[in-house]
């Protein structure tokens, strides 16, 4: 029976050792997890950076709408304002002081031997102005004050100057409904003065000056 020899038993006994190296598969066991780990992390560092554009986007329409809805705010507020105004004006414009009205009404107070001769009305407002509120305490809104005072130079050459036709004057003057609405009563009415009885340089007539003075009651606007 012939003998064989493996001249290379030696080279693949060292080889098949090699191969069975539990160090060596060691090491290509941690090659594959780092690759694995790498893998994973560019995988999570692809989806962070995906989730971020993400919020950047988010936060860019959030911030766009944050200064839409601020300037909702401003626009809702310059409106509140401009519509308080409006109806300030509009309340101002209704409840004026005409002075057509009041010329007509005292065409309809004649009394024998009463002639004005003169007419002057002052009128103010007294603004105050709106109180802003806070967290404590809630605002005012702004108001004007409107005060009427009527006055009534007069001339009275009746038979008895300064005497009764003047009081029927006055009575003449709170009995007519203009005045009535706005509650000009006798009360309301004042006799300011009342002169001294002179004579007409053309007639030769006596007569009395006098002056009433009316104060309408305050409005606010």
């Amino acid at each position: 029976m012939p003998i064989r020899i493996n001249l290379l038993a030696e080279a693949q006994a060292t080889e098949d050792l090699r191969r069975k190296d539990p160090v060596k598969r060691t090491i290509w066991a941690g090659i594959m997890a780092v690759c694995l780990v790498l893998v994973f992390s560019s995988s999570l560092q692809v989806k962070v950076m995906t989730q971020n554009a993400k919020l950047n986007t988010l936060e860019a329409r959030l911030g766009t709408r944050t200064n839409e809805y601020q300037q909702i705010l401003r626009d809702r507020k310059k409106l509140g304002e401009t519509t308080e105004k409006l109806t300030a004006l509009q309340i101002m414009a209704t409840n004026r002081f005409l002075y057509a009205t009041l010329l007509d009404s005292l065409q309809h107070t004649v009394v024998d031997g009463i002639h004005i001769t003169r007419i002057r009305v002052d009128q103010n407002y007294e603004v105050t102005p709106p109180v802003k509120g806070d967290s404590n305490k809630p605002g005012k809104p702004g108001k004007s004050t409107e005060r009427v005072f009527l006055t009534l130079d007069a001339r009275d050459s009746s038979a008895n100057p300064g005497g009764d036709q003047v009081n029927r004057f006055k009575e003449a003057i709170s009995q007519y409904s203009y005045f009535k609405e706005n509650h000009l009563t006798t009360n309301e009415i004042r006799l300011k003065n009342l002169a001294t009885p002179q004579l007409d340089a053309e007639s030769g007539k006596p007569f009395v000056q006098f002056t009433f003075e009316c104060r309408y009651p305050e409005r606010i606007h």
